[in-house]
């Protein structure tokens, strides 16, 4: 390798390191997640206060059931009586704009966050 090869590596590696640590600074004070059924938020559970991990059961109506269970930061559904039982096998999620979703039962978890600064990222 040239001095020119091993300066780009280094330079790359670098602002890999610094991109990554810039965007590990902006997590988010407050994160909740959204219980969604028919597209109709039914819960809104506050992750970042919890305590003592809990669990919510969410009926569809038509016999079909899903039960949530929500700890400090993170989210996850438990128990589901779908045949296919992929929002169970998916497990925690913790981040913004991830989500859970169980197509039988019409159910969705999704992640939202409020960021630490109150910009916008679009200014008009």
């Amino acid at each position: 390798m040239k001095k020119g090869d091993l300066i780009l590596i280094a330079s790359l590696g670098i602002l890999a390191l610094l991109s990554w640590l810039y965007i590990n600074g902006l997590k988010a004070d407050k994160v909740t997640a959204l219980v969604i059924q028919d597209g109709a938020v039914i819960h809104e559970i506050d992750l970042s206060d919890i305590d003592k991990p809990y669990q919510i059961r969410v009926d569809d109506g038509q016999g079909g059931y899903n039960i949530i269970e929500a700890a400090k930061g993170k989210v996850r559904v438990i128990e589901a009586n779908c045949p296919e039982q992929v929002d169970v096998l998916q497990g925690w999620i913790s981040d913004p704009h991830q989500s859970l979703v169980c197509l039988p039962h019409r159910l969705v978890v999704k992640i939202k966050a409020q960021e630490k600064s109150g910009v916008d990222g679009i200014v008009r």
